[in-house]
Parts: C-alpha cells; structure tokens; sequence
C-alpha cells in the first residue's frame, strides 16, 4: 500500500499498480465521507475495485502502525461505503491481527453449476448438489460456486477466456470455490479472477458466509485458500447482525520508499 497518496490521480495509481504487478495495490487518502479515518484506495493491474478484503486490512495495519498504535478502530472508506476495522499490534512489531465488518450481503442471481464450473475446467457433477452457485456481494459481486470435494479443488484450473465469460456478464470479480464441512466449521477454497489465482480473497470469504449463513444458517467459518499456489492462507469469518467480518493474522513483510 502506498500512503500520502492524496497528490496521485487515478492514472498514477494504476501505474503503480501494473509496476508492483501484485493483486491489489492500496493508496490511502484524506477522506471524503464523513465518519472515516481514511480513504482507501484499491487498485489492481486492470483497474479500480471499490472494495477488496484482504486490501482493506492490510491497509488498516499500515495506518495503525504509521500512527504508533498497537490497538486501532479505524473506519475506512471505499466505493462501497465505509467499514470498520480493528487492529491488534505489538509493536514496533511486523505481525498481529485484524478483522473488519464488510457490507450487508446482497444476494444477485443463481448460476448454473456447469456454466460456473466450466470456467475452472470442472464438471456440474464436481458441484455441491445442495448448493447452487450464486453472485453475492459483500461489497463487490463474486461467484461463490461450492463443490461436493476438495478433490474438485486440486483438479481447477485457470482458463482465463472461459472465466471472463462468466464473471463479465454477471459484473463479478472473482470465481470462488469452496469445499464446505458443516459439521466442523469450516472450507477450503480457491479463487480465480481475470489475472490468475487468488491466494486469499477477503471478499469472497465473506460472501461465501453470507450464502452460507441465508440457506443453512452457518455463523462462522474458517477458510483455508491458497494451497494449491503454494501459498496457503486462514481467513477466519463471522456473523454479526447483518454484516460478516472477516478477518486473520497479518505480517508486514515488505516496506520501502517510493520516488515519482
């Protein structure tokens, strides 16, 4: 994440985005809405998103530590409006926690299992029988596509032309999906968006709850994602009132200066 960022208009941030090359790339700003702390700004190679999961908290972390707090509540403001954030910290430490509560979920409309599927080279018959795939939002649309084993898990693949098919129509950013066993909690879970494989999608995670939690009254959940790429990732999820929040360890592994 980039701080300051106040000076660089929007054509700089996706530069800045392209050369980092990263998932998503942050610039915190001044707000503009009343309530918040900052602004979040979230850009990936392609463009802006007006909300991201694993973005906001990083984001969050960084803010905290610039202030020299071990313990924040910070309300940040993105395109889908504002979500608060909590913070644990030891510092000057480079690890800790944070969690937030994404948007109210809004529930779009049903896929078809093998259209859903088909964008990553799986079958209708690797679908949850007794979960059709949905675009949710938690304050950005995803396909949230739930398959009967993690076996379907380890066969996805990226089909890039197949993938944008699905999600452009649908005005969705991410193809989720999730192997869930209700009786212990939890899912694994892959994500595929227009540059490749997710390693962790806040976002997502948190639609993934919300569906979970409107058709079989889940109100908590652990998701494992990343496995597959080598880079495994624990997103921890929770229903409060009408929000989910989401949210995990963090570790500052990079930091630096950057000269425009």
């Amino acid at each position: 994440m980039v701080h300051e960022a106040d000076a660089l208009d929007e054509e700089t941030m996706l530069g800045i985005a392209r050369e980092t090359r990263l998932s998503e790339t942050t610039f915190v700003q001044t707000a503009t809405a009343a309530g918040a702390d900052y602004r979040n700004r979230i850009f990936t190679v392609a463009g802006e998103l007006p909300f991201a999961g694993h973005p906001s908290l990083g984001a969050a972390v960084a803010v905290a530590r610039r202030r020299g707090v071990e313990q924040a509540q910070l309300t940040q403001q993105t395109g889908a409006g504002l979500q608060p954030v909590e913070v644990e910290l030891t510092l000057p430490g480079t690890r800790g926690r944070a969690s937030m509560l994404q948007e109210p979920a809004h529930f779009g409309p049903e896929v078809e299992a093998a259209s859903a599927l088909a964008a990553a080279s799986l079958t209708a018959a690797d679908g949850d029988p007794g979960l059709t795939p949905q675009v949710v939002s938690t304050g950005i649309a995803n396909v949230i596509a739930p398959v009967a084993d993690p076996s379907a898990l380890a066969r996805a693949s990226f089909d890039p032309r197949a993938l944008a098919g699905l999600l452009e129509p649908l005005g969705a950013t991410v193809l989720y999906l999730a192997s869930w066993e209700p009786d212990r909690g939890r899912a694994r879970a892959r994500g595929f968006f227009h540059g490749g494989e997710d390693p962790a999608t806040g976002s997502a995670a948190g639609a993934l709850l919300a569906m979970l939690a409107e058709r079989r009254g889940a109100r908590a959940l652990e998701i494992t994602q990343g496995v597959e790429m080598g880079r495994p990732s624990r997103i921890e999820t929770a229903i409060e009132g009408d929000r989910v929040r989401v949210g995990g360890g963090v570790v500052v592994l990079v930091e630096g200066t950057l000269r425009l």
